[in-house]
């Protein structure tokens, strides 16, 4: 399989321009943009946080340790002093990063449910209620966001697999297929819980409609050509 490095670089580098050609052509601000290229590159770590001894899920945790802090920090603000927000914020990240993991961690197996199409979907799912709910952003930006972590996640399946065929030797490794999969079907349970996940996800997300909104942004041109003309003078713009 793909090293960490490698899933990161190879997220990033496809993630990038797919985000900067939302700037580009009026689908997104320069802000949404660098948010879901961010997205991208984060989606190409999720499906390894089921690795016991893997770099993504320890970024993954203390990502969302700092996210629970904060979360900490706003609900305290206007109702304890500013040692026991301090104190709350520290306890609240080290119960995440410590305890949560480690109980993560001994209920999934690495190339296991969660190394599936289903748990992107969820990824995603869960994602833009997320960043609609918890960090007010719009739900054209929320679902932008979900998009690109199922994008990223979904590159490192993708590159799980390229990597266990051997061109030198033209032989395939025993993972093959194990990566890129609909779900893992030896753990019903747990893709059932990714079922709900998603359910879940979605029913928090907001309203479908304004995420085709988000195509009201692309202005009406008289013609494909004049349209591709207008975010090449954008790109010239961009670089000038």
């Amino acid at each position: 399989m793909a090293d960490f490095k490698t899933h990161v670089t190879v997220a990033a580098i496809l993630s990038t321009p797919l985000a900067a050609s939302t700037f580009i052509m009026g689908f997104a601000n320069m802000n949404e943009a660098i948010l879901y290229a961010f997205a991208g590159t984060l989606g190409g770590l999720l499906p390894d946080i089921d690795a016991d001894d893997s770099a993504a899920i320890r970024l993954v945790f203390r990502l969302f340790g700092a996210l629970v802090a904060g979360l900490a920090i706003a609900f305290g603000m206007d109702k304890l002093l500013h040692w026991q927000i301090l104190a709350l914020a520290i306890v609240s990240y080290l119960v995440v990063r410590f305890p949560i993991q480690w109980v993560f961690e001994q209920f999934t197996i690495h190339r296991g449910t969660l190394h599936s199409l289903l748990a992107n979907i969820m990824f995603a799912a869960l994602a833009v209620p997320t960043a609609y709910h918890l960090f007010a952003l719009e739900a054209k930006t929320a679902w932008g966001i979900g998009g690109f972590i199922f994008l990223g996640a979904t590159i490192h399946l993708i590159l799980d697999e390229l990597y266990s065929i051997e061109l030198s030797g033209m032989r395939i490794k025993r993972s093959f297929g194990t990566a890129l999969k609909l779900t893992d079907w030896g753990e019903p349970l747990a893709s059932l819980l990714l079922v709900l996940g998603c359910a879940l996800g979605y029913w928090l997300s907001p309203d479908s409609s304004d995420w085709h909104s988000a195509f009201a942004w692309l202005p009406e041109y008289e013609s494909l050509a004049e349209w591709i003309k207008q975010g090449l003078d954008g790109l010239n713009h961009l670089w000038s």
